[in-house]
This record gives structure tokens, sequence and C-alpha cells, in this order.
């Protein structure tokens, strides 16, 4: 009678083990993500979203000081460039320094356009210093060689390239504590006080690259609208243009869930993951200042409120493209950027060739918002809309003409120079503009469509000439 009515309690155990529920809070054999087949999934199937903490107000600056005072920071490197240590920007800061007791050492040798030697001599620094903290005070160029600066002195055993990403480097997850850093941007473009991203010209090669992790995104952003009015005007329209891009290239980008790999482990899931719907609403967001305060910031240095909108608008528009990446533009960019020959942009002091990074951007977005269109042309249209087309009897089919019209004329009103023919490029140069984006895959992947070097060197003939 025992065994029989053991027998029977063996087969009712395993007709409820078998009917019992297969979801992932309830089975205990349950070892795979959501949808993923035994056989492994190609593409992902989740976005994280990471971002710096963030203040905004006007004068926010002067509590650097005792910011790092909670932090409890003894030794800190203040990071900036040689124009700016004459600014008022950086004064601002050494006063809450001082004000707060917090001693410090300053570098004001950050190269506008970072190279890797800039970023090297500025990690050597880092390293003498032992420093517990960072300030960078200054555009994208500063934030990006403090954050260098402070992930390389944390590994210092590491070789520069571990970092750097594939395929120039060997992009290697971060996996050091790094100190606190905190980012008080001066122009209004690169959204770098809010990213873990940071970008070089590699001189070897000729060609822009970078460091993506999220571990190196500063641990505060200061965004203090004051900074702005400092500003001239190619330097407001030049890193407007980056906001621009950065919205409307995060917005169009690859589908995280459409992008592969699909990571093994958390830690190599990128930085840029594709868009994914809480970019959206950023890179939107952004989008709207852009129409509504750019052209206003630009022609006047005293409107205090275009300017404002449009350092809130960097920040908006790095939270969305710090998770969902860029595509073609910026891949492009790069080679632009790196191959510069003679031209030296309008406002700004250096003492080197220099196309800015906003104008190396935005210069070939009518002809790659063209080529994109034909994969989301509903999203194409919505934001030529928001940029001031008409839309309403628009077809599908013409969604990449009326954005890359819309373009046009956004940058023809804002005096923007005509192409890439105007800053010293010809056609002989497109088979090295080509050769100088192949390495960008970590962006030019993240285009919603496909591209050969037949369609870079289309897309590059393309820009020559805008207008």
């Amino acid at each position: 009678m025992a065994a029989a009515a053991r027998a029977r309690v063996a087969h009712l155990l395993r007709q409820l083990q078998r009917a019992a529920c297969q979801c992932p809070t309830h089975s205990h054999t349950y070892s795979q993500a959501p949808g993923l087949p035994a056989s492994g999934k190609t593409t992902d199937y989740a976005f994280e979203m990471a971002v710096s903490n963030i203040r905004y107000g006007a004068g926010v600056t002067k509590e650097v000081g005792m910011d790092l005072q909670n932090m409890g920071a003894k030794n800190v490197c203040l990071m900036t460039d040689k124009n700016l240590s004459q600014l008022p920007p950086v004064q601002v800061v050494m006063d809450s320094l001082v004000k707060n007791g917090i001693n410090f050492k300053v570098y004001d040798n950050v190269r506008v356009e970072p190279t890797d030697r800039s970023f090297m001599e500025a990690i050597e620094f880092a390293k003498k210093g032992a420093f517990d903290a960072y300030v960078a005070v200054g555009g994208g160029s500063t934030m990006d060689t403090c954050k260098a600066a402070n992930l390389y002195a944390s590994s210092p055993h590491s070789d520069f390239l571990d970092y750097v990403n594939a395929p120039i480097g060997k992009g290697k997850p971060v996996s050091v504590p790094l100190k606190p850093l905190i980012a008080v941007p001066t122009t209004s473009g690169t959204g770098s006080e809010t990213t873990g991203v940071a970008i070089f010209d590699y001189e070897h090669l000729k060609v822009k690259t970078g460091i993506a992790s999220r571990a190196i995104k500063p641990t505060l952003g200061l965004i203090d609208p004051l900074h702005t009015l400092h500003m001239p005007d190619r330097v407001v329209a030049n890193s407007g243009f980056d906001v621009l891009c950065h919205a409307l290239e995060s917005y169009t980008a690859l589908p995280y869930h459409m992008r592969s790999p699909c990571p093994s482990n958390p830690i190599t899931r990128p930085a840029y993951q594709g868009s994914n719907p809480i970019s959206d609403i950023w890179a939107i967001h952004a989008l709207r200042i852009v129409a509504k305060y750019l052209k206003r910031a630009v022609r006047n240095p005293d409107d205090l409120e275009a300017r404002s909108n449009m350092h809130l608008a960097s920040a908006f528009a790095g939270i969305g493209f710090g998770n969902a990446g860029v595509h073609l533009c910026h891949g492009m960019s790069y080679p632009i950027s790196g191959l510069v020959k003679t031209y030296k942009a309008k406002d700004y002091n250096v003492d080197h060739p220099l196309v800015p990074h906003g104008l190396s951007v935005v210069l070939t977005s009518p002809a790659v918002f063209s080529f994109t269109a034909q994969m989301s042309p509903e999203r194409h249209l919505e934001t030529a809309e928001i940029l001031g087309a008409d839309t309403h009897t628009a077809r599908i089919p013409d969604a990449g003409p009326i954005l890359a019209d819309t373009l046009r004329k956004f940058l023809f009103d804002l005096d923007v120079d005509d192409g890439l023919a105007s800053i010293g490029y010809s056609k002989a140069d497109i088979p090295a503009l080509v050769k100088g984006t192949l390495p960008q895959e970590r962006v030019t992947k993240l285009a919603p469509r496909p591209q050969s070097e037949e369609d870079l060197s289309a897309l590059f003939e393309a820009s020559m000439k805008l207008y």
C-alpha cells in the first residue's frame, strides 16, 4: 500500500513538473534571454540607458568646489585649453576651488580636436599627479581628453590601444574603477558631459577614432548657460550642427533589436546600441530646440534664451546618441577632419589647420539622409517637418530628397561653406576619404542602410557641393 502511494505521488509530481510555468521567473531550468533560441540569438534583445548626473542653471559652475569637497577630493586635476584658461569659465572654477580649500593643478595643454599624442601628454600629466578627482572645463576636446586621462591613470599598466575602439585598437571592456570627473561644458554641441565616449585623431592612420565605454562617462555635468555667452558665432553654429546630427543620426539609426552581435555578457554590450524608445525621445526633443533656437543663438550673442536652450539641447542630444549611437555623418566626418590640408575655420584660435567637428559632420548630411531615407522614410519625413518642411502632401519615396533639401536650406541660411570643395577637398581625395571611413565600423554599422565602398564614394562626391 505504501509503495503504491509513493508511486502515485511521484506520478503527480512529474505531471506538475511538466505543467509548470516555463517563464524566466518560475522556471529553475530557464537560462536563456527572452526570445533566445537554444542555438543562440544573432541580434540583441535589450538596450541599456547610461547617462551622467546633470545639473543645469545659470551660475551653477560656482558649486564645483563644494561638489569636490562633498566627494572628499584632496588633489584635483583641472583640465582646459590655452584659450579658455584666460576666460571667465575657468576663472569661476578656480575661484570655487580656492574658496572651498581644494588643492588642484591646472593642465591647459588640451588640443582642440585632440590626437593620440595630445591624449598621451595629458595621460602622462595625470599619472604623475596621482589625482583623486578631475574637472574638465571646455568643449568636447577638453572633456574627451580628461576622460582618457582619468581612464589610463586609473589603469596605469594598460597599453594605449587596449581601450581604443576596434578595429584600430583592441576595444577591451573597462573593468577598473575610475576617479570622479566633473565636466563643465563651455560649448553647445558635443554632449560629452553626458556620454562615455572620447574621440581623437589617430595620427598614424590620419583618421579619427575613440574610446567608448559607459565606465568613462563623467560623474557630473555642470551645464551653465552663462558660459555660452563667450562663444563666437561660428563656434555656436558648428557646435549646433553637431547637436543637429546627433539628433538626426540617433533617431534614424538601426533599431537596437536589429544590431548584431547579441552580447554574451552585459559588459560587452556597446555604448552605441542603435535607436531605442528612450533615446528617441531625447533626440526628437533636441531637434525641436535646434529648429527653434539655433539660428537665433548664432545671430545674436546676447540672446541668453536661445543660447541657454542650445546648451540644454546639446545635453539632450547627448543622452540620446550616447546610448543609441550615430552613423554615417559621423563615420564620414572623421577622415574629413583628419585629412584636412590648409583649411582654418573662422573664429577658432588655433595654430593648425582645422575643420571643426560639427562642420565636418553636417557637410555630408544632405547626401547621407537622402541615402538612408528608404529604410525609415516616416522618421526622415518627421524630422524634415520639425526642421520646417511642409510634408502634408509628401509621398513616402520623397522622404530623402525632402529632408536633404530642408537641411541644405538650413545650412544656407546659416552661411555654411558650400560643401567639401569649399574646405579644400576635390574628387581626387575621395579614395582617401573612403579609406578613412572604413575603420569607423562602430558607427557606420549603425546606419539603417548598409553601404559599400562605392556607396561611400558617391556620398562624398555628392557632398562636394551643397547649393
